[in-house]
Parts: C-alpha cells; structure tokens; sequence
C-alpha cells in the first residue's frame, strides 16, 4: 500500500484550499456560485495579490474554461490549485469521498471519527481518529468539527 507523505504538509493544504473557498465565497456578492473579473481583482487583493487589471483580465481568461465571462467556483480552485498537491492523502480521500458519497445524504456532515471508519473500510489503516479530524479540521470553515459532504467533494476534485 501507498505510504502518505507529511500529514501536517498535506493539511494545511487543505486549509489553503479553504481559505481560497472562502474567499471566492465573500466575494461572489450574489452567491450565485461565480465571480466577475471585478470579484476576482477583489479576491487577489484580499489573499494579498496586488494585481493589475490586465493581470485580472488574463487570469480570467485563463480560468474561464466554459468561456462564460465568469468564474466558477470550480473554476478558480483549478487555476489556484493546479501547483498544489496532496500526495499519496489526495488518492486516498478520493477512495474516501467515494466511499462517503455511498453511506452519507447529500447534505449530511462528515466527521474525523467517520472519515476514520471510511478509510478503515477501504483499508487506509495508516491513519488514526486523530490525523481523521485534522484532516476534517483543515476542511472546516465554521469549527464545529464536521465538513458537509459537497464542501468534501469540492475541496477534493481540485486535486482528483
């Protein structure tokens, strides 16, 4: 079986994931799901980017794949993501994501603890509850300890 790399490294690479979600959230003003070239200047200011308007405009196009003249939430985790990596843990919590997609209801929060009985069942036995919940942890943006399965599934197609 696959060896996972460092855990503390490929958490906090969710956790980068999660502020790039979050920060696409606050600025889709219409909570429609995408964002205009304006938002995005907004978002790269807001992540510390000092960006030009032609700069925005190129990283639009680049993004915009369905040439709609917005990007998708989807879309920008893409062009954001596309450095990142999550090692040997992505193909497992793809496994997982599977797996949950299975057992959970489409609104239904995951849990370190059933992240853990997941990758039990799909044989992942190098991680323990704990590493379960940090990895649901780096994921959760209200710190209740769970994530919702699509919060789950977005964070993860990033890197799948």
């Amino acid at each position: 079986m696959a060896q996972l790399g460092s855990l503390s490294q490929e958490t906090e690479t969710l956790s980068h994931v999660l502020r790039l979600v979050q920060a696409f959230r606050a600025f889709d003003s219409d909570n429609d799901g995408s964002i205009t070239a304006a938002e995005l200047g907004g978002i790269m200011g807001s992540l510390g980017y000092n960006s030009s308007e032609q700069e925005v405009k190129a990283m639009m196009q680049r993004g915009d794949t369905n040439r709609d003249g917005r990007l998708s939430i989807e879309e920008f985790l893409n062009m954001n993501t596309n450095d990142l990596g999550l090692g040997s843990l992505g193909a497992f919590l793809g496994s997982a994501c599977e797996a949950l997609t299975a057992d959970f209801e489409s609104g239904e929060a995951v849990t370190g603890e059933d992240l853990h009985g997941v990758m039990s069942e799909i044989g992942v036995d190098q991680l323990s509850v704990e590493d379960c919940q940090a990895i649901v942890a780096s994921m959760d943006a209200d710190g209740d300890g769970a994530v919702s399965l699509e919060e789950f599934r977005l964070m993860l197609n990033s890197f799948l």
